[in-house]
């Protein structure tokens, strides 16, 4: 293995007989380098895209949800949830009731999501990232106020500010007989105005935050809730908080982590990089394949070397592995520079901003977030070398068997 390892060194850095062997090991070794560097910097922007899409998507996501197993809603009122609200880990506890209501303002109408919350649990728990105008205080002076998605607002053209501002919600009286005379005694109306608008995201858009009062006479829904929504003063152990919390309730509930309350978002996001990863890695592996063209040339230009080793007793055995650790050292050199090139790169991104989105003052983001992973690295060196070894190898093995034929003929030429 070191005398393979000792001739391997020696024909990678000794200059070749033909210039061109040289120039094409160095198109290999760049080919590596390249592939390499391009899936690190792209693997730490989709990290850095996924936490930016998905920091949007859960800033009114809690981070724990207990909601029943089966049907819309259940009886918050138990001593377990007494317990629960009572927790010294808990920051934030709210009581959730939702459902679909009629909106109306000025003879124009939306289908929204009514949500409503105890309002204190938007002041104890950071929720400005969420607001676009106005104000987070639903409940001020006994009077109850809404937030509403972006496109009910613009779909209502619905002002914030004024006097005559209020928003007319309808939904069906639980418990209506249906048959009267006039449609509207089965149906429960309040008003109220919006007082703040929230960012235009998909989760937003239809959605109508009132007090969970508001929402109760609204709704004619007095004692049960649709969920209940936990924030913790420890975000590193929500998972273990979660196991404990399920553990306490029976099989009726299920308590959901903010992945598990939108799992096609996740999922979706996770799958975008590793698509992005396997078509890169495949354009990888050809630019690797221009180690079978320099691992030929370079056995055409040590031939009579070869010839020699044979003569003096060495097998194809250690021939076959002086080309294959050269092919290997090759994918080596390069990946490892590669890495620390796309590693430098996303540090210049990330305290630079190199490159930029350049969508104006009002963009989500200024410039491209990137998010370095140690997992990514070792992922992209995995990847490199693992393909480096098949093509290495497979290479060596032609090499050599080219060049006992080549030994053969010349032999019978004798």
């Amino acid at each position: 293995m070191k005398l393979s390892l000792f001739f391997a060194k020696r024909y990678l850095f000794s200059k070749k007989s033909v210039n061109a062997i040289n120039i094409i090991s160095a198109i290999s070794v760049i080919g590596v380098l390249v592939s390499s560097a391009a899936l690190v910097i792209v693997l730490s922007f989709y990290n850095g895209m996924e936490n930016l899409i998905l920091s949007l998507y859960s800033t009114f996501a809690p981070e724990l949800r207990i909601e029943p197993v089966r049907g819309k809603v259940f009886d918050a009122n138990q001593r377990v949830f007494e317990d629960l609200r009572k927790n010294n880990n808990i920051l934030s506890y709210s009581e959730i009731l939702e459902d679909k209501v009629l909106v109306q303002y000025d003879n124009q109408q939306f289908v929204a999501q009514i949500k409503g919350i105890e309002p204190q649990s938007l002041l104890e728990v950071d929720h400005r990232g969420m607001l676009y105008a106005g104000s987070l205080e639903i409940a001020r002076d006994s009077i109850s106020n809404a937030l509403i998605g972006a496109q009910i607002q613009a779909n209502l053209r619905v002002p914030i500010d004024g006097f005559d501002n209020d928003i007319q919600l309808f939904s069906p009286r639980k418990g209506g007989s249906g048959t009267s005379i006039n449609p509207m005694d089965d149906i429960n109306i309040r008003q109220l105005a919006p007082i703040g608008v929230l960012h235009y995201e998909p989760g937003f858009n239809d959605l109508i935050i009132t007090p969970i009062a508001f929402a109760r006479e609204l709704l004619n829904e007095h004692e049960h809730v649709s969920a209940i929504e936990i924030y913790t003063k420890d975000s590193s152990r929500v998972e273990s908080f979660q196991k404990d919390i399920q553990k306490s309730l029976d099989d009726n509930f299920v308590v959901k982590n903010r992945e598990q309350q939108n799992p096609l978002l996740y999922k979706t996001v996770r799958s975008e990089k590793w698509i992005v990863f396997f078509i890169l890695t495949v354009i990888g592996i050809i630019a690797i394949f221009n180690i079978i063209g320099s691992l030929t040339m370079l056995v055409i230009d040590k031939k009579q070397d070869m010839i020699i080793l044979a003569s003096l007793g060495a097998d194809k055995e250690l021939i076959q592995r002086i080309f294959f650790l050269e092919g290997v050292m090759i994918a080596f050199i390069g990946g490892l520079i590669g890495i620390g090139i796309g590693f430098i790169f996303c540090l210049m991104q990330e305290k630079f901003g190199i490159i930029r989105t350049g969508d104006g003052a009002n963009a989500i983001m200024e410039v491209y977030p990137v998010d370095i992973r140690a997992l990514d690295f070792v992922l992209v060196f995995v990847t490199v070398m693992l393909v480096a070894l098949l093509v290495s190898y497979i290479s060596s093995l032609l090499s050599v068997r080219e060049l006992e034929r080549d030994t053969s003929s010349m032999r019978s030429v004798d």
